[in-house]
Parts: structure tokens; sequence; C-alpha cells
């Protein structure tokens, strides 16, 4: 279909070149420095889950009730917010956007240190989702303006490396300070480092944004109307968003997983945390690269291949995540399949998100992905730790676990449907001519 700039900016799925055809060159120092940002932003995100057991035994907190922080109090803000935040970054300057955000979850990750109550964690964890909701869309929307698409799955895989690097490392402060200054401690320090770097990330430079329409700053109305637009022309957004969701549901829901080595498996706090910073930090790092690497290659053979590599690469992991969630820690392969499940949990994002970036229009890129953002953690992460954390405590955390990964396995579905659809032969020519 042939629509000007202003009615559908772009026509086709790839739009990290801009219109002359040259390829952007890649930064790699905008990757490393967006990349820190998303490790902090998980840490902050993290550390709920990783000192749980400390913060159930001193304020009496449910299984449930952690789940809810992790998910609900935090998501559901951040969700909605990561829609407006998508639009926002399509037209004004993205690095003072993730700056402002950065200083608010600061504030509000500090402030957590004086909670007395679930209500407070609740109110406090909130303003931490409106202050994190301007990072991801806006930072790639800015990878996408510098990667071209042959590299942009491995640049959004490096991104979301920040999630085992953020989680290990949350691990580490917890298994470190919280037993030492107390659980207190750990969120007021990481809130005043956050507020340390709002400077550097204000004074970064913004890149030049690619495609066709790359002048043109589109009006709130026109953005949402071209973003029903693009969803309609290209189901193959909503579709790939949907399947994010329903993997989210299970990645989101092991985040239990701390709490399941010490209360159900039998492992000493600190144990648990550091032994879980190792294997989250390994299996995440070669899971992010992995997966990377791989839908990439798929990609440059095909239009559909990225969809594709990851929806074979998930079939895989499935199966080994349950194993792991039913086998006995003192089996030898306990840590061995553990490794490899979290190296899926937390490597199918830069795919996924790759995919989104590429379907959207340009001028409409982070507002796609924000829609994109809005659905995975919405029905994904805000509700998997919750009904996980609701299962455990009426039966066990195990068999909350294991139906998360029932519904996780659902996403092959839609996954799939959205491959098909872009190898379609009009679809595959529309992907080459971009």
């Amino acid at each position: 279909m042939d629509r000007g700039p202003r009615d559908h900016p772009s026509s086709g799925p790839s739009s990290a070149v801009p219109a002359s055809g040259t390829k952007a060159r890649p930064g790699w120092g905008l990757l490393a420095a967006l990349t820190a940002l998303n490790i902090l932003s998980f840490v902050d995100r993290q550390l709920v889950v990783t000192l749980a057991p400390l913060l159930m035994e001193d304020l009496g907190l449910t299984r449930a009730e952690i789940g809810l922080l992790v998910g609900a109090s935090f998501i559901v803000v951040f969700s909605g917010l990561t829609l407006v935040m998508g639009a926002a970054a399509d037209r004004f300057g993205r690095p003072r956007l993730i700056a402002l955000g950065l200083g608010a979850w600061s504030v509000a990750t500090a402030a957590t240190g004086a909670a007395r109550s679930f209500a407070h964690l609740v109110l406090l964890r909130t303003a931490v989702g409106v202050g994190e909701a301007t990072l991801s869309p806006a930072a790639l929307s800015m990878l996408s303006d510098r990667f071209p698409p042959a590299r942009l799955g491995f640049a959004s895989s490096v991104f979301y490396a920040g999630i085992p690097l953020g989680f290990a490392l949350s691990f580490v402060l917890a298994g470190f300070i919280g037993p030492w200054l107390g659980w207190r401690a750990c969120f007021v320090l990481l809130g005043l480092s956050g507020l340390v770097a709002v400077v550097a990330v204000a004074a970064m430079r913004d890149p030049g944004r690619t495609g066709s329409d790359r002048r043109e700053r589109l009006a709130p109305v026109e953005m949402a109307r071209g973003l029903v637009r693009a969803i309609v022309d290209r189901p193959a957004i909503a579709l790939v968003s949907l399947a994010g969701a329903l993997f989210a549901f299970a990645s989101g829901a092991s985040q239990h997983v701390i709490t399941w080595l010490v209360q159900e498996r039998g492992f000493e706090y600190s144990r648990a945390a550091f032994l879980s910073a190792a294997v989250v930090a390994g299996g995440g790092l070669v899971g992010n690269i992995a997966m990377g690497v791989l839908t990439d290659r798929g990609r440059r053979l095909h239009p559909a291949g990225r969809l594709v590599v990851t929806a074979l690469l998930s079939g895989l992991a499935f199966p080994l995540a349950c194993a792991f969630y039913l086998m006995p820690p003192t089996s030898p392969f306990f840590v061995p399949v553990w490794f490899l499940a979290q190296a899926w949990m937390l490597g199918w994002f830069g795919p996924v998100l790759a995919a989104l970036a590429e379907l959207a229009p340009s001028g409409l890129r982070a507002t796609v992905l924000g829609f994109g953002l809005l659905t995975i953690n919405l029905l994904g992460v805000a509700l998997g730790p919750w009904v996980a954390g609701f299962i455990g405590d009426r039966t066990s955390l195990t068999a909350g676990l294991v139906a998360s990964l029932a519904v996780g396995a659902m996403g092959l579905v839609p996954l799939l449907a959205a491959a098909w659809l872009l190898a379609r032969p009009a679809a595959a020519s529309a992907s080459r001519a971009d």
C-alpha cells in the first residue's frame, strides 16, 4: 500500500536505513551507554525479588504480595506510561527524556529504604515504574537509528543483556549488603548511584532519526492514528507483541526462583543469592548474545527468519525450564539445566523487540515499541509473578512456576503466525525493498 509520509511514514518493516539508502553507522558507544542504564534499571527492578526473603521476614509479606510488588504495582503504571513515553520519544529529545526518568526512579528507589509497610512499597514501586517507563522505547528507538537491520537483533540483545547483568548485580548487592547493613541500605545506595548518573545521561547526543519522515514530528493525534493504522496494516505487530506477553508471563514468574530455592529447595539465603547471580549473569549473557546472533542470521536469510529462529529456540527452552523446576537440587544436571533455561528466560527480549522495531514505521518506531512493551508488560510481566505467587501460597511455588511455563508455551502460536505473515510473497518483497 503506497501512502505519503504523513499517512504512513514507512512502507516496509525495516526502518533503520536512512532515506538516502545509506545504512546507519553502528554506534557502539551509544549501545554501551544505553546498556549500562538498562543494567541499572534492572538492578532496581529486581531488588525487591532478590531481597524478598528479608522483606517477608521484616514486614510480614506473603508470596503473592511479593508477586504484586514485582508485577502489578510496578508494571501497570510502567506499561501504560511506556506507550506515552514512546510517543514522547518520537517528538522530543530522547537523552533528556531518559535522564528525567532516571532521576525520578532513583529518588523513588532511595525512598524505598524508608518503607514501613506493603502499602508504602506499592506506592514507591509505582513511582519507580513512572521513571523507568522512559528508558526502553527511547533507547530502542535510538539504537534503531544507528544499527541496520542485519545488526539490530544483536544490538537489541546486547541492550537486553542488561537484564541478566542487572539481576546478577542485584543478587550480589543483596548478598553482600543485605546481611551486613540490612535491606533498607540496599535501596538507598542504589537510588543514590542513579542520581549521580543523571547529568551524564542528559548530556548524551541524540542520534539523527532515520527514515523518509525523519525531519517530521507527528502531532499526538496523528501518532495515535498512525499507531492504529500500523497495527491494522501490519498485523504481525500485534502477534509479535502477544507472543512476547506470553513469554514474559513465564520469564516474569521465574523471578520467584530465589524464594523457591530458599523455601522449597532448602538453600541458605546467601548461597541462593550468589548462585543465582552466577547463573543469571552467565546464562543470561550467553542467551542474549547467542539469540541475537542466531536471529540476525535468520533475518539475513529470510524476512521471517528472525521470528522462526526465535520460535525454534523457545520450543526447546520450555521443556528444559520445566525439567529444572521439577528436578532435585542434588542432581548433577540441576545447575546446567538451570543455566540453559535462564539463557532463554533472559534472551528472547532482544529478538522480539528487534522484530517490532523492524515492523514499525520509522516515524512511529518508539510509539510501536511502546505499544509492544505495554502489551508484554501488562499481560506478561504484571500477571506472571502474581499468578505464580498466588498458586505458591495455596499449593507450592513449584506448581506456580510450572503453570507459568504452560502459559508461556502458548506464545509459540502467535509468533509462528507472525512469521507466516512475513513469509508471504508480498511481505517478503516489501522487506527486500526496504
